[in-house]
């Protein structure tokens, strides 16, 4: 499953159920669709995972903690199936990244004398767009 973070196969819930949408006969009467249930605070995911993915306000993840993945893009439920579950590995890589914190700085001062200078000449052609008075 993911490379980083394996999921054992007993903590995710397949299930095959009919496609969505125009495809004839073989759409109507094939369960190609895929539906993937994985219960966030059940896994054995590490504890910052699982607090990051139930925080994450995503609408395939449900009020009880479990997220809920269908896929039905591909006409075979083997294609269907690693479809979904890239799906949720792209989601917990999603998560699994932290950001660095942004380290404030201030501008130099040759740089703030630089832009009041700027500010300066802007000053002086503007005023010099006035009427002249003799």
């Amino acid at each position: 499953m993911t490379s980083r973070y394996p999921i054992p196969p007993n903590e995710i819930e397949l299930t095959a159920v009919r496609a969505q949408g125009a495809g004839g006969q073989n759409v109507n009467k094939v369960s190609s669709a895929i539906h993937l249930r994985f219960d966030v605070q059940a896994s054995s995911l590490p504890e910052v995972l699982k607090m990051r993915l139930l925080a994450l306000s995503d609408h395939r993840l449900t009020r009880d903690g479990v997220v809920i993945i269908k896929a039905q893009e591909h006409r075979t439920q083997e294609m269907n199936r690693a479809a979904a579950l890239a799906r949720l590995d792209e989601l917990i890589e999603s998560v699994s990244v932290t950001r660095k914190p942004r380290v404030a700085t201030r501008p130099t001062r040759a740089s703030n004398l630089r832009r009041l200078d700027g500010k300066a000449k802007r000053s002086e052609i503007k005023s010099g767009r006035g009427r002249v008075d003799d």
